[in-house]
């Protein structure tokens, strides 16, 4: 089909699709979402599973063990991690990368099922599994919430209001408040007290179970009218719980609960979580978007919903945004447009410098045409706008021109010769294309690794592919219909004819060095070779990385303080680190967690789980360019706060996050084993000097005190284990009798010995045990055989069922995760592992080999069709050997650039030089062909060379200039830098392997000489 002619012959055809991908085009843009980061699945699930009593080997054993071996059962399973700790047992579980969002609530179903099969065969006393399915859930809006002039109970109703109208808002999914302050009823009793009376802590439980629960008064009929019967209860939960009456055992006497306790409400002596903000005490909101919407606009709805709301509340109130993504993303965005803006813009005006302004006209309006066409399409394939989508296009710009220019000029020259435009366009179409179509897949091939890539790091970069496959797809389509019909009004036959004054300097110049190439082949493919070979000898020297710290000037400080910690204790440390954070010049807000981290306020972040001795600060600073110079400081004025604790910092991460940078896995069956394993590892990391942060995830031992419950002396005093352990918590941190509940809050009540000891332990030594069996109390002391102090593990990791201690650091400043691994690695693998035993490398090192083995998983078939297309386009065998030839020598440039720039070789830039392929082997074919065709219309092969290399120099160099001024936006952005610095540098020197060493090898290959000329 002569599709140019038709164009040009019917192009109301051509304007009407022009017409809907402009329009198109417009209105996707005001209705396609907008995010931060692409969204990708986060595959994992918690199970927590509380064994209340049992010490960390007995959770493992008990309980985490044969969880476990349900879990690996399943066939989704990727893998299962666990840490076991004193009465808890943890669970992560993570599914394949081939299971996608819509199936996990299925595959989640059935790990629910298999729990629940399971729970059965767990011990006594152990609660059920709770799975939590939502640990990926994003809460992009986060908000601090403080009120230094009301109280706790204030402080959370003014929560609960402003969380029951958020989740009104259109588009908002979930309402997350977090740091509210546990308050509990206390009751203080005096032991001597309760035991002359005889009253057992069971009676008062049964007191409060038979007081405390809702009343059902019946109903009666009146004038043939239901009416129901309440039974009233007092409106003063203190006043109720202390006028229920007590019988005295024995007597026909009772006593108040006030006659015997003192009740005090109060907050809980162990709080789950602690949140301050900037100093002060607060809560955070976190409240996140449906999946569907555009956060921006979500943003805005939230936003207006609280102003409207903190009128309405008392004066005091703040509620000040921790992290707003929908700015975040609003100025991301906004910034990516201009950047397309302004690379359409260079683009066009570097067109029209070199190739005249019909031409610059031209091929700017093929491409402004094609960008509204994609974010069309994008809309359409619900494709948000987002960094990596919008980096997509930018990186696509200088390809997308390419096939517009090689018809616009094509056709240009052909009308300067006096050709109708209609005959020059369905000549020059005609002519190119199937090359063009084939380069065209070609280069969409070379992004097909990230498209059939299936795991994390796939999933994120996914839209990159998608992105480049429909604007280079779209491009092509226009380039052989819009640009014959724009063509047909812009030029005119013979307009160059006249003026022609041959060519230029520069043009000169280049005919000179390709005659002087192709006389001296063996010379110019020798120096390529060795060019080549210094290259890939060079690329040691370049950094290498994964993904690159975050723009956003936000970094982490995480407190981890010696494992027994009580939160009590790291509360009064953090606040002297929050203090001295605050009062730094550049800081310009600090939010701090203690006892766990922040809520997953971005997809990359995951959140700590629950620990008494950590604490987390989100410290942000007036300028991403303070954030080093605040971390020098940072790493000397917290040291000295607490010499027992560390102190590490975080930058935040681009891309799916991996914990710590560096990371030694030793599992096997003995923890004291394991642990001198990892402390040799650990010494190793301290000497090297270099590495910092070095720690281990087991941590510390912890205390305990062991009660030593006398079973036979127990036993023949009536006292059950049930009757020590209510004594024990009675005299330490009190025994929970009921819970009593006031609207959507539960105050648990808890007694408690209200005699002072000398010392808690002297209070255990001399409480008084109640004898289920005798009614009686006993003396502690004659059910126990003393107490003694002793140590326990408090987390115990595993790994594939296999206990697995991981030993972490972080590299050092200047230095990147590869090359600290590359000078520790032989220290830490010449540590002697005992049989059974085994060591792996985790951090970024495995999530950058897994990225990219899913990566090369699906580079053979991308490569497969690269090569099947470019011996489909010529039917012979030597013109594809060329182009294969010529490809491996891209690495020059990419080498050169990287090191010129100090830049690392992340997994961003691993993607441009794959792309770099796609753009090398595109030109090489249009050039190889454009020979072919020459030696066809019957010039020598001699001749043919020359002439059609130099008539491919100008489309060529232009569309590699306008790609790599395409790309310089890309510089100043940090995810992004590193691929630009590669595609930029790379393609410089493509396009000298094209226009040079394409030609060369085509004489060497069909034995052309040019030694006489």
């Amino acid at each position: 089909m002569d599709i140019a002619r038709y164009s040009i012959e019917k192009p109301v055809n051509i304007w009407l699709m022009v017409i809907i991908l402009l329009l198109g085009g417009v209105l996707a843009m005001s209705k396609i979402g907008r995010l931060e980061d692409p969204a990708f699945t986060i595959k994992q699930v918690k199970v927590y599973t509380k064994y209340p009593g049992a010490n960390a080997e007995k959770v493992e054993r008990e309980i985490t063990e044969r969880l476990e071996i349900a879990i690996q059962q399943m066939p989704q399973l990727k893998e299962v991690t666990s840490v076991s700790s004193p009465g808890l047992s943890e669970i992560t579980v993570e599914v394949k990368s081939t299971y996608d969002s819509k199936v996990l609530p299925q595959v989640w179903d059935e790990l629910r099922k298999r729990l629940r099969d399971t729970t059965s065969s767990l011990p006594s006393g152990a609660q059920d599994p709770e799975v939590y399915d939502d640990f990926g859930d994003v809460y992009g809006l986060y908000y601090a919430l403080s009120a230094p002039d009301f109280d706790t109970r204030e402080l959370r109703e003014f929560a609960r209001i402003i969380r029951r109208d958020l989740l009104t808002t259109e588009g908002v999914a979930k309402v997350n408040v977090t740091g509210v302050q546990k308050e509990q009823i206390v009751a203080y009793i005096n032991p001597y007290q309760l035991a002359g009376l005889g009253i057992s802590f069971p009676d008062l439980a049964a007191l409060f179970e038979d007081n405390l629960r809702p009343f059902n008064g019946g109903r009666v009929k009146v004038d043939e009218k239901n009416v129901r019967l309440i039974v009233e209860r007092a409106p003063d939960k203190l006043e109720e719980i202390s006028n229920l009456s007590v019988v005295i055992p024995g007597t026909n006497r009772s006593l108040r609960v006030a006659d015997v306790a003192t009740l005090k409400l109060e907050p809980a002596d162990i709080q789950p979580v602690l949140v301050r903000y900037n100093g002060e005490e607060a809560l955070t909101l976190s409240v996140s978007a449906l999946t569907d919407v555009n956060i921006v606009d979500v943003g805005e709805r939230v936003n207006a919903k609280v102003e409207k709301l903190l009128q309405q509340l008392p004066l005091g109130i703040t509620l000040t945004p921790i992290y707003d993504q929908a700015s975040v993303v609003d100025e991301s965005v906004d910034g990516f447009i201009n950047n397309l803006v302004m690379s359409v813009a260079v683009v066009t005006l570097t067109l029209c410098l070199f190739m005249g302004w019909r031409s610059g006209v031209v091929v700017g309006a093929v491409l402004l045409v094609t960008v509204l066409g994609t974010i069309l399409i994008m809309w359409l394939m619900d494709i948000q706008l987002q960094r990596i989508s919008l980096g997509a296009m930018v990186i696509a710009m200088g390809m997308l021109v390419d096939n517009a220019i090689v018809v616009a000029e094509g056709m240009m020259l052909r009308m300067a010769t006096g050709a109708t435009a209609k005959a020059s366009a369905s000549f020059i179409v005609k002519r190119t294309q199937w090359p063009l179509l084939g380069a065209t897949v070609i280069g969409i091939a070379a992004f097909s690794g990230i498209g059939l890539s299936n795991d994390a790091t796939g999933e994120f970069l996914y839209s990159l592919f998608a992105v480049v496959l429909v604007s280079l797809m779209i491009s092509w389509v226009l380039a052989v219909t819009l640009v014959p019909v724009l063509g047909a009004h812009f030029y005119r036959k013979g307009m160059n004819q006249s003026d022609s004054k041959g060519p230029s300097a520069s043009q000169r110049w280049f005919k000179k060095v390709l005659f002087a190439s192709l006389k001296l082949r063996w010379v110019t493919i020798g120096a390529l070779l060795v060019i080549t070979t210094v290259a890939y000898g060079s690329f040691g020297m370049v950094k290498q990385g994964f993904f690159p710290p975050s723009n956003a000037p936000l970094f982490f400080v995480h407190y981890w303080g010696p494992q027994d910690r009580d939160i009590r204790a790291t509360e009064t440390i953090v606040k002297q680190a929050e203090q001295r954070i605050l009062a730094m010049e550049n800081v310009s807000a600090v939010t701090t967690f203690i006892g766990q981290g922040a809520d997953r306020f971005t997809l990359t972040y995951a959140p700590k789980s629950a620990n008494e001795n950590y604490a987390f600060f989100m410290v942000r600073a007036k300028s991403l360019d303070a954030i080093p110079t605040i971390q020098t400081e940072l790493e000397s004025k917290l040291t000295d706060l607490d010499l027992d604790a560390n102190f590490y910092l975080e930058r935040m991460q681009f891309g799916p996050g991996s914990g710590a940078k560096l990371e030694a896995r030793f599992s096997g069956p003995d923890t004291e084993v394991l642990r001198q394993l990892a402390e040799h590892a650990k010494h190793l990391l301290l000497d090297d000097g270099h590495v910092i942060d070095v720690r281990h995830n087991w941590r510390e031992k912890g205390f305990a005190i062991n009660t030593q419950f006398d079973n036979y002396n127990a036993g023949i005093a009536g006292v059950s284990h049930s009757d020590f352990s209510q004594t024990v918590q009675y005299a330490s941190s009190g025994v929970q009798l009921g819970t009593v509940q006031d609207g959507d809050y539960a105050y648990r009540i808890i007694a408690k010995m209200g005699k002072a000891e000398d010392t808690e332990l002297q209070s255990i030594r001399e409480s008084q045990v109640w004898s289920s069996q005798q009614r009686q109390y006993i003396p502690f002391t004659q059910v126990s055989q003393g107490l003694e102090l002793m140590t326990e593990e408090m987390r115990i990791h595993r790994r594939d069922r296999v206990r697995t201690i991981t030993v972490e650091a972080e590299p050092g400043e200047n230095e990147t995760a590869a090359k600290s691994l590359e000078r520790i690695r032989p220290l830490i693998e010449g540590i002697a592992l005992p049989a059974g035993y085994e060591l792996q490398w985790g951090g970024e090192y495995e999530s950058s080999r897994e990225a990219q083995q899913a990566l090369g998983a699906g580079l053979p078939a991308g490569f497969l069709v690269m090569f099947i297309i470019s011996v489909l386009l010529f039917g012979h065998a030597r013109q594809p050997l060329i182009i294969w030839l010529v490809v491996p020598m891209a690495i020059v440039g990419v080498v050169t650039g990287l090191l010129a720039t100090d830049m690392p070789f992340g997994f961003m830039s691993l993607l441009g030089f794959l792309s770099l392929f796609g753009m090398l082997i595109k030109n090489a074919i249009v050039l190889i062909e454009e020979i072919d065709l020459q030696i066809e219309e019957g010039l020598s092969v001699r001749k043919a060379i020359i002439e059609a290399t130099l008539s491919r120099v100008r489309p060529v160099a232009l569309a590699a200039v306008t790609t790599i001024l395409g790309m310089a936006p890309l510089l100043f952005d940090a995810f992004f830098a590193d691929m630009a610095v590669t595609i930029m540098g790379g393609l410089a020197f493509a396009t000298v392997l094209t226009l040079i060493a394409v030609p060369v090898l085509y004489s060497l290959l069909f034995k052309v000489s040019y030694r006489n000329l």
